[in-house]
């Protein structure tokens, strides 16, 4: 897992500009959604990917887990 950390500077309007090698890491486009997430006094960033590009992310899941009888 690599970390990529680097200062942005907030504008008089409250943007700012996420960095290249971040962009670049996280395959960021222009227009794309980003989740915002204020927690304990950090802010999160969290791209948000359409559901066909998740498709196959829980390949070899183990789905024999117990489950309760109203859930099967």
């Amino acid at each position: 897992m690599a970390i990529n950390m680097e200062a942005v500077t907030v504008s008089p309007k409250y943007q700012i500009v996420i960095p290249r090698k971040v962009r670049e890491s996280l395959r960021i486009r222009p227009g794309q959604k980003i989740q915002v997430i204020e927690y304990d006094g950090h802010v999160h960033l969290i791209p948000i990917r359409p559901m066909r590009e998740l498709r196959g992310h829980l390949k070899g899941i183990d789905t024999t887990v117990e489950r309760d009888k109203d859930r099967v």
